[in-house]
């Protein structure tokens, strides 16, 4: 279902700007890492979630956020991203630590970001989902909402950052029916913009975490 979006990602420049919307306005804990895994820069989300001001982040190693028993497991993970020996991770349950030195848990996914030149990388992502208790492990959080094969498509469609003139294109409706499907999303997520159903439907466990969004089976 998802192959007729990952193309939008060959190009750097638009997963550039994908990323950037998002890491703004989607609601998800984001930050970017360097090759070293410092954060060189994290979303109020993130920042919220740590109980820091941004500022207090910057330059920080992303293992200072851990708890001691998870350093080990996710340097290991971002280790094989710099190395090239894979595009992305998912650990399903991490333990972090806020300022105040309080610990939760959460998922945890990590992928690369493409730089200018082919095979160069821009930099690391992490993006952290904090459990709220509705999730037990690894599985998705379980939900009673049903959609629509057209309206998964949509859905991811919208993670991309897709216009409704693209995803019209694609799926050969008019841009009238791409807005009909998106506010119905809007309206079973009970959201009012198309930032917050990718927030929404990440948080319910509709789109499972990491890069390209994927919709879970259903």
């Amino acid at each position: 279902m998802t192959e007729a979006l990952v193309f939008n990602l060959s190009s750097r420049g638009s997963q550039q700007e994908i990323l950037r919307s998002l890491f703004e306005r989607s609601g998800m804990c984001m930050a970017k890492l360097d090759s070293a895994f410092r954060l060189v820069e994290v979303n109020a989300e993130f920042s919220g979630q740590f109980g820091c001001r941004p500022a207090e982040l910057g330059g920080r190693r992303f293992a200072d956020l851990l708890h001691s028993d998870a350093r080990a497991q996710v340097g290991r993970q971002f280790s094989r991203l710099v190395a090239d020996r894979g595009s992305r991770f998912t650990e399903p349950t991490v333990a972090f630590r806020q300022k105040d030195s309080t610990v939760f848990s959460g998922e945890l996914t990590g992928f690369t970001v493409r730089g200018e030149s082919e095979g160069d990388t821009d930099g690391l992502m992490a993006l952290v989902c904090p459990d709220n208790g509705s999730r037990p492990g690894p599985a998705p959080a379980p939900h009673r909402l049903v959609l629509t094969d057209i309206e998964a498509r949509i859905l991811e469609g919208v993670a991309l950052g897709m216009s409704t003139v693209n995803l019209a294109s694609m799926l050969y409706l008019s841009r009238g029916g791409i807005g009909y499907h998106v506010d119905t999303l809007m309206r079973k997520l009970k959201v009012k913009n198309r930032p917050a159903v990718v927030s929404k439907a990440y948080s319910i466990g509709l789109i499972r975490p990491g890069w390209p969004p994927r919709v879970y089976p259903y």
